[in-house]
């Protein structure tokens, strides 16, 4: 079987340096979306209210009612808005703010220039005109960065934007608002940070994507996959392996198979480019849906400690990666 290794200690590193360049755990909120972008949604909750976190965010109402014990406040990106306590919703459009529940908990979401959700600049007073209209209560303003990752204008560009937004909700006496833009990238970036809190999610996972102009914090990749051997066996010069027959064997081998495949969410790769697992060992042959085949005979095999060097071998990114890791692989923290 597959199994997958969450390091609390690399995890509580990196949520470290986050508070260092927020100067307090208080402004973080962990973002636990898509499964704690694949680590496990229960375990990672449990982890950050260890550190100390009060605020998370996720995507569904039902992944915030698994993790509700653990936090003050649970932000909901998408879906329907209702009243709750500790809840509180992002509104990505106008219809949003009709659709909602009276009395609900809603953050206001600005489209700054990313063009993908939120009202437009021009729709501020409307909206919120239509959210005290509908009896809602608005404790949060928030943007989204197209480019936090790159180096030039766009970043700076879209911060003055949310500026002017800031200044123009603050002119109708809205009180007890949190303002929110800052996501990994940057707070990685940023010299000085001055918002009420910043939404943490890649970087909390141990991946620093900047580029190499900025200046690099050092952050510790927190998963680890591993798979368990099925069988091995010992095979002639000249024998294939797999689906296909793609691998003909130049010498004797020892093969062994291993429990893990696109069906577990691993990738299947291409076929003239194998990768090469965190152990140095080629896979050999094609990944078929429940396992590879690696030389040699241990009892089990690390397939990757580090999504990034993975992702590049793999032609995507590692947020793709670790997502696509199966909810039902067994979750260790160690």
């Amino acid at each position: 079987m597959a199994f997958i290794k969450i390091n609390r200690q690399h995890f509580f590193h990196n949520l470290n340096q986050i508070a260092l360049q927020t100067g307090s755990v208080d402004k973080i909120a962990i973002v636990l979306k898509d499964n704690a972008y694949g680590h496990g949604l229960e375990i990672m909750a449990e982890l950050s209210s260890e550190f100390g976190i009060k605020h998370a965010i996720v995507r569904k109402t039902s992944e915030a009612k698994t993790i509700e014990k653990y936090f003050k406040n649970i932000l909901i990106l998408g879906d329907s808005i209702v009243n709750h306590e500790k809840f509180s919703y992002a509104i990505n459009s106008l219809e949003d703010i009709s659709c909602a529940q009276k009395g609900a908990k809603v953050e206001l979401k600005i489209d700054t220039g990313m063009h993908r959700n939120g009202i437009t600049i021009d729709e501020l007073g409307k909206a919120l005109e239509m959210i005290e209209k509908q009896g809602l209560k608005l404790i949060g303003v928030m943007t989204h960065f197209r480019s936090a990752d790159a180096l030039g204008s766009q970043w700076f560009w879209q911060k003055k934007n949310f500026e002017s937004i800031k200044e123009k909700v603050k002119a109708r006496g809205m009180k007890d608002i949190r303002f929110h833009a800052y996501n990994s990238a940057s707070i990685l970036r940023a010299k000085v940070f001055d918002e009420d809190l910043v939404r943490v999610g890649i970087g909390a996972y141990g991946y620093n994507e900047l580029s190499e102009v900025f200046d690099k914090i050092e952050l510790k990749p927190v998963l680890s996959l591993h798979a368990k051997k099925v069988s091995t066996r010992k095979l002639k010069t000249g024998q294939q392996i797999g689906y296909g027959g793609d691998f003909v064997t130049k010498k004797e081998m020892i093969v062994s198979t291993y429990a893990l495949g696109y069906g577990d969410g691993w990738f299947r790769g291409v076929k003239y480019s194998p990768y090469i697992t965190a152990q140095n060992q080629p896979i050999i042959g094609r990944v078929s849906m429940d396992f590879i085949s690696l030389e040699g005979n241990k009892e089990e095999v690390c397939i990757m400690d580090n999504a990034q060097t993975a992702a590049k071998q793999l032609d995507t990114i590692s947020y793709e990666i670790m997502t696509a890791l199966d909810e039902k692989i067994e979750r260790r923290v160690e």
